[in-house]
């Protein structure tokens, strides 16, 4: 019934001749309605035979009739027209087999159908009203759009803390900067002083050697003198004729006062200075080899290794890593008891058997987790190869608290450790409770890469490359290197039935 109400709408609605919805619709005296164009066009061909007929009845009229406008189909029409999406045809919305609109929906075929199709093509599918489906897939379009706002909003407190990251760089290079150009300032001021003392020594030598100099070439020039004075006499005395006269005088004459030791020798091999010049030749050396030997080490771990690394594609070769590598030993004494220390205490492995480790106050006593025994200092690498579901490796302050389950004691869940969390599937970075993906290659061996002067930490995953995960500068000054962590009786990561982490420091 609600069918056949519908076709007769949409014939009421029609126009008979073009088979349209009615344009600007008119009606004629016996009571059908036209497009305005649609019966004028057929009028004008019944022009010569001076009779006009309704296209629809065959009603003739013998003159032609006045046309009116009909305001009600008009505004039919119109609200038709409002209720059709305008970009799209209503010829979309009719079953092209049937000429019915299509009402239905069937789910097997996933296609709009009317209802002459339910029992004809389509019989025996399962069969919904349009309405139905509709409201089905709207309720997992809300799903759908919800879990699209929720990766939204994860992706934009990664935009902040990206934000908060790009911040703490540029502050922190400004502090950087700030503590350069005054370290600098220092240098300089202390090199100037160093100069102007040494320039006062070079002085204060000067007028020494001066004056050294001056009382030898005085005592010389007496010399000098006395030596013309009795080489005139002994000219005078050999120019004497008279022979006895001669040899009286000569004997007077003849001796000569004793030569005064000359100097000249030690003049000519002095060398000048040498005693002040010395520590300075010794100062230059020391810079030079600073800057030539030292300094592009420093500039590469600044800028090639951990700058341009912070592009995640970025890989190098592991060779140039492993020139840093350290000796790393774990410490029994702060091994959590279910933890299994072996091969010289370089393997740790996750065990549900309690360890009888003895009471020591360095013990994690809750968490599962060990640290070096040795703190690290300057730049340091080393690598982790572990096995099982999951692992992390961290760097924290030897200050970390050990007993209690609190954060306090995690890695990663406070402001004195950082730790990487690695599955194998994916990684993840945490600082003081804050945790954030992070995309990379799974791998079974991490690479970790400390510079304690410059204040770098970098995660890697290693393979025949090196792959950055993670890097942060940060403001530590003396660490423990971490192995390993578990959570607080997460069973997820070490099932209590036997070992699922186990891991060996290479280095």
């Amino acid at each position: 019934m609600e069918d056949k109400e519908a076709h007769l709408y949409q014939e009421t609605i029609s126009c008979s001749i073009c088979l349209d919805l009615l344009k600007d619709p008119v009606t004629i005296p016996c009571g059908h309605s036209y497009c305005l164009s649609c019966i004028k066009t057929h009028w004008k061909e019944e022009d010569k035979q001076k009779i006009y007929t309704c296209p629809q009845c065959g009603q003739s009229f013998s003159l032609r009739p006045a046309l009116v406008k009909n305001t009600m189909l008009a505004h039919l029409v119109e609200e038709k027209l409002k209720a059709i999406d305008p970009s799209e045809k209503l010829q979309e919305r009719i079953c092209p087999l049937h000429d019915e609109v299509m009402k239905m929906f069937c789910r097997t075929d996933q296609q709009c159908i009317c209802y002459l199709c339910s029992v004809d093509e389509h019989r025996g599918h399962d069969t919904v009203s349009a309405a139905a489906e509709r409201t089905e897939r709207q309720k997992e379009l809300e799903v759908r759009r919800q879990k699209i706002q929720e990766r939204i909003q994860d992706k934009e407190k990664e935009v902040v803390v990206l934000q908060q990251e790009a911040e703490a760089i540029i502050g922190s290079a400004d502090q950087a900067i700030e503590k350069s150009v005054k370290t600098f300032t220092e240098l300089i001021r202390l090199m100037e002083e160093i100069s102007f003392d040494v320039n006062q020594q070079i002085r204060s030598q000067q007028e020494t050697e001066l004056s050294r100099v001056k009382e030898i070439q005085e005592k010389l020039e007496q010399e000098i003198s006395e030596l013309r004075r009795k080489d005139a006499e002994l000219e005078k005395l050999s120019h004497t004729e008279d022979h006895n006269q001669f040899i009286q005088n000569y004997s007077p004459l003849s001796k000569v006062s004793e030569a005064v030791e000359s100097c000249i020798d030690k003049v000519h091999g002095l060398r000048y200075f040498e005693d002040v010049m010395a520590p300075v030749w010794d100062l230059r050396d020391e810079l030079h080899h600073t800057l030539s030997e030292e300094w592009p080490d420093i500039s590469l771990t600044a800028s090639q290794v951990d700058v341009l690394l912070s592009h995640p594609e970025y890989k190098l070769q592991r060779a140039g890593f492993l020139k840093y590598s350290c000796k790393i030993t774990l410490d029994p004494n702060t091994a959590n008891t279910g933890l299994l220390l072996s091969e010289g205490n370089k393997r740790a492995t996750r065990t549900s058997q309690k360890m009888d480790y003895s009471h020591h106050p360095d013990r994690f006593t809750d968490w599962w987790q060990v640290l070096s025994r040795d703190s690290l200092t300057g730049r340091c690498y080393w690598e982790v190869e572990w096995s099982g579901l999951a692992i992390y490796i961290a760097v924290v302050y030897d200050s970390i608290t050990r007993e209690g389950c609190s954060y306090k004691c995690g890695f990663g869940y406070n402001d004195k450790s950082w730790s990487l969390h690695c599955n194998n599937t994916c990684y993840s970075f945490r600082y003081d409770g804050v945790s954030s993906l992070i995309s990379g290659p799974p791998s079974s061996r991490t690479g970790v890469y400390q510079d304690h002067r410059v204040g770098v930490l970098s995660f890697y995953s290693v393979s025949e490359t090196m792959t950055l995960l993670h890097r942060g500068l940060l403001g530590f000054y003396r660490f423990h290197k971490v192995i390993t962590k578990g959570g607080i009786h997460c069973k997820t990561y070490f099932p209590a039935d036997g070992p699922s982490v186990v891991f060996v420091l290479f280095a």
